[in-house]
């Protein structure tokens, strides 16, 4: 049942091949974040659940894993091995660098030289490899890019990747200005943003980083909406009866083929509703209801 599951899945969802090079990614992956304690912070309530979801997202299709040492700090690293390794030849696991957790449970920016490198090496301990697919520099606010350059920071991971440690290397939470300053520095395999039906801002960007061939990767699907916009999703959901989560990731795929997926959960039961977008056909006349929403009918 699951490996047909499966091949229908990547039928339906298709893939992307990273600029660069060979590696190819179902478009629907997996984000590890609510894999931590609450606030995540700590360990999962039941260990044995969060394993049984890496497990059977994988076994379902799923070959990218987003995740970092700084979730936890180092839970879900820690987890992804326990359930994982050794891991498939086609899996790609990326990480991200540039924050880190406070004794408080706060987020801080952690941009220096040292740790970014030191953020490096233990993402490689506790995935138990000896390189790391794909890094993404995190820069900005907590959802909003800023103005800054990022040149300091991503040349220590240029560094990092031509001595081995890294093989591709993304960006997250930037401009396109900060793109375009990250690209006279290394190649960009991929951006992540804060982008989803309601917030729009990226429209512009995602459509010439499709020209450019780099993967744009949406964070907070349901992020940011306000209450008028959550019942105009919960109109369009009920109209096609899917649930909301479901049409948001349905129209992303929808959206732009460079777009992938990095919905995370917890729950099985969640996953497999996830996983069920996949299946999903957003009709036209739904598809302008939704584009509302976002303020671009």
């Amino acid at each position: 049942m699951i490996e047909q599951k499966m091949i229908e899945q990547k039928d339906l969802a298709g893939s992307f091949t990273l600029p660069g090079n060979s590696m190819t990614l179902n478009r629907m992956g997996y984000g590890a974040m609510q894999l931590a304690g609450p606030g995540v912070w700590g360990p999962p309530r039941d260990v044995n659940a969060a394993i049984a979801v890496l497990r059977e997202a994988v076994e379902s299709g799923v070959n990218h894993i987003d995740t970092s040492d700084f979730y936890g700090p180092h839970v879900t690293n820690q987890l992804i091995k326990q359930a994982l390794y050794p891991y498939a030849e086609d899996l790609v696991i990326v990480t991200k660098v540039g924050a880190r957790r406070g004794p408080d449970k706060s987020w801080l920016h952690a941009l220096s030289r040292q740790e970014l490198i030191d953020a490096v090496h233990d993402n490689l301990k506790n995935l138990g490899l000896d390189h790391l697919d794909v890094v993404n520099l995190r820069v900005g606010g907590i959802q909003e890019p800023g103005e800054e350059s990022i040149e300091e920071p991503l040349s220590v991971l240029a560094e990092l990747k031509r001595e081995g440690l890294i093989r591709h290397i993304g960006v997250s939470n930037i401009t396109p200005k900060q793109l375009a300053e990250a690209q006279t520095i290394t190649e960009v395999v991929c951006v992540q943003n804060f982008y989803n039906v309601a917030h729009r801002n990226d429209d512009a960007f995602i459509d010439n980083l499709a020209a450019q061939g780099i993967a744009y990767v949406p964070f907070f699907p349901l992020g940011g909406f306000t209450p008028l916009q959550s019942s105009a999703l919960d109109s369009a959901a009920g109209s096609i009866k899917a649930t909301p989560m479901q049409v948001a990731l349905a129209w992303l795929l929808q959206r732009s083929p460079n777009i992938l997926l990095i919905p995370g959960t917890s729950s099985l039961a969640h996953l497999r509703e996830n996983l069920r977008s996949l299946m999903l056909q957003i009709p036209p006349e739904v598809v302008a209801d939704l584009d509302v929403i976002g303020g671009n009918a």
